[in-house]
This record gives structure tokens, sequence and C-alpha cells, in this order.
């Protein structure tokens, strides 16, 4: 099977989909690996280290994708992308179909097979695939190291014949796989970290990190947590109580990180403008939800707002302010799934449609949309016939 790996288009995206690691291991399963060139270059990848690995270079994404049976990107393609896509190829990447549901729309229309890797059930067997946990990883590192970089004091106590420094109090809130790499780097830093989490499983993987776990209502966030491993939505009731606690918790903090996310939903709210303005002037914010809408009321997507000498920042992308590790650890998840599912003798991708990963992850198949968070009424046969026809010219 032809497997294509296209460079990224989407503005700000430094990652890419396959690394000549994983390019080897899938022309040891028997894929024929085209990758477009340049795809890694940003990410410190050259065509030559695919060229090693086994991979074929295509000058453009159209050569790449030219027949191909998977594509592999980071990012959901752009309409132009899906030109040049096969009927029936097998679309493998962080789709976000939440931000974009007429993509779904566009990739049934094309005869695509959608799978969301961001939707990769939180199963033993299905852990060394998940996306969201290896870029929140790396996602929670690099906030700590942003707010260091602006912080414009030292991060840990130090003890000088000239004075002693306090250590910087940093106060993490969200104790995901984010916040608890959040919580070990500011440790390592040598700060004096706090967290918070609805869920109050996470209470003990906070102090095992050696922050301490500060709570608003301990039985309310018993039962916090989805079958899923993901944060419930609070009652009003337990947000106002919340949002009270963190604006006198927050008003003594040096750095603030926020990491709260619902998936499917904007990210909720957790510090507002009135909490900023009450830090200390040379305080910091990392606002790590700032692309699903933020959870620290002033920040902005791509910028670091000033508020009252406070900075609040909100880069866009952070696994990708790390591209090579972010790219390595994503093309190793992908790699994961495609090992699932391959046939090792014949090395073909079979698709099992009653797996609990398959039924996780697929968006679209034959021509309509599946997942059952998007589904709608099947498209009339005739439309669907229309759109092939009309695209013979380009699909092979």
């Amino acid at each position: 099977m032809k497997l294509a790996v296209l460079k990224e288009t989407r503005a700000g995206e430094s990652r890419v989909a396959a690394v000549p690691d994983t390019v080897k291991k899938l022309v040891g399963l028997r894929y024929d690996v085209t990758v477009e060139k340049d795809a890694g270059l940003v990410s410190a990848f050259s065509n030559e280290d695919y060229e090693d690995a086994g991979a074929k270079i295509a000058a453009t994404a159209e050569e790449a994708a030219k027949n191909a049976d998977i594509i592999l990107k980071v990012q959901r393609p752009d309409a132009n992308e899906l030109k040049f896509f096969a009927n029936g190829a097998k679309l493998v990447g962080i789709l976000s179909p939440y931000a974009d549901e007429e993509s779904l729309s566009e990739y049934a229309r094309a005869g695509i097979d959608a799978f969301a890797m961001e939707f990769m059930p939180r199963i033993t067997r299905a852990q060394s695939m998940d996306v969201l946990s290896s870029q929140s990883n790396l996602a929670g590192y690099k906030a700590v190291i942003d707010a260091a970089a602006e912080y414009g004091r030292a991060m840990p106590m130090m003890m000088t014949a000239a004075g002693t420094i306090a250590p910087a109090k940093v106060f993490v809130m969200g104790a995901g796989v984010a916040g608890l790499q959040a919580i070990a780097t500011a440790k390592r830093l040598g700060a004096v970290v706090s967290a918070t989490d609805v869920r109050y499983a996470a209470k003990e993987q906070v102090e095992s990190l050696g922050g301490t776990f500060v709570v608003v209502d301990e039985e309310a966030m018993k039962d916090a947590e989805t079958e899923g491993g993901y944060a419930k939505e609070m009652s009003d009731d337990f947000k106002k109580r919340q949002a009270e606690f963190v604006a006198a918790h927050i008003a003594k903090q040096d750095i603030v990180i926020t990491t709260a996310l619902i998936p499917g939903r904007p990210a909720p709210e957790l510090v507002s403008d009135g909490m900023v303005r009450a830090m200390k002037p040379g305080s910091v914010i990392v606002d790590l939800a700032v692309e699903q809408g933020g959870n620290v009321a002033p920040s902005k997507a791509g910028e670091i707002v000033h508020v009252d000498g406070v900075k609040v920042v909100g880069h866009n992308n952070v696994p990708g302010r790390l591209a090579a590790d972010a790219s390595s650890l994503y093309a190793k998840n992908i790699l994961n799934f495609l090992t699932a599912f391959t046939d090792a003798e014949t090395g073909t991708l079979n698709i099992d449609m009653e797996d609990e990963i398959i039924n996780g992850i697929l968006l679209t198949r034959d021509g309509q949309i599946i997942h059952p968070a998007f589904a709608r009424e099947p498209e009339p046969q005739a439309v669907v016939a229309e759109v092939v026809e009309a695209d013979e010219d380009v699909k092979e």
C-alpha cells in the first residue's frame, strides 16, 4: 500500500506526521512510503534523512498524494490538498472536527475515510497511540519554560552573600497530562508548586510530584471524572465557590499555568480579568487552552497580553514550539496505530469496524459521516455519485 506524508500547510504548524525512524519501521511493515519534499525540514528532519530511511521524496503534495492509500497529516488538510486525495484514501491526523464540522462533509463527499487521532479512546491498549497525551506532555513542560522566560526573577531559592532570593510560587490549574508535566517541570526548576483540578483523583498524582493539592470541595470533586478519564463540567455553584477560592489563592502566586479543556466545548474560564489584575506586577500567566477560547479572560491566541503589569501568555500550538520532539512522539503514536491494524505479511491495513479504537476515531467512511458525535442523515446516493464523477480527472 502507498503511504504519503504531506508537508503541513496551516500557519504556525512546525510538526510533521512521520519522522525517519518511523518511516523505516513503516517500510518494514511493507508500506511504500512517499514524503513530500521538505515536509520535515522545520522539525529538523532533512529529505536525505527520509530517503536513507527508505522513503521516496515527492516534489509536490499532489505527487505525494497521488494514488496514496493512506495519507498522514498533523493538522487537517485544506480544501486544496483534498483535491489530490484518491477516493477511498485513509486520512490520519489531528482533524479537529469540532472546530470545523464542514470538513467532515468534505471528507465524505471526497470518499475519504478520516481518522481523528485526538479521539483515541483512553483504554490500555491504545495508550501508545494517544496523541493528546504525547503532545500535552510537551505542552506542559514548554508552558513552564515559557513562563520562566517571561518571569523577571529566578525560579529557585538562592542563598547568596548579598541576601536570599525567595523561590517562585507556581499554581497549576488542571492536573491532567499537561498539568502534571508542568508541576514536575516547575519543581525541577526549584519553584514552590500548588495545583488544583476538579477531579479529586488527581490529588495523589499532584502530591507524588511534590506539589500541594488545593481543594475547593472534596465531595463534588470525587464525582468529577468521566469514564474516559476527562474532567466533567461542574455545577454553577461549584464554579462560583471555585472562583472565590482561586481569586484568593491566585493573588499570592508569581506564575499561573492553566490547562483545562472540555472535549467538544469551549475551554472553561477559570481566571477572570479581576483575578489577573489582583496579581502582583511582574507575574506571568500561561494559558494552554487559549486556542479553544482560553481559561484566562484577557488571553488572546498568539499574543502576550499585558494587564496591569501581569503578562498573559497565549502561544498557539505549544507542542509545535518543540517541533522535533513533538513530531517524533506524534509519529510514534501513528506508527503504533498503523502497526496494530496492519497485516505484516501482506502490508495491508485491515480496518475492523467492530474494534473499539476504530469506532472511537473513524469520522467518515464510504461517503458518509459515521462518528456518533457528528452522524447525520445519509446523503442521497445520487449526490455522492455526482461528486465522484465530477472529480474523476483528479482522483485515480
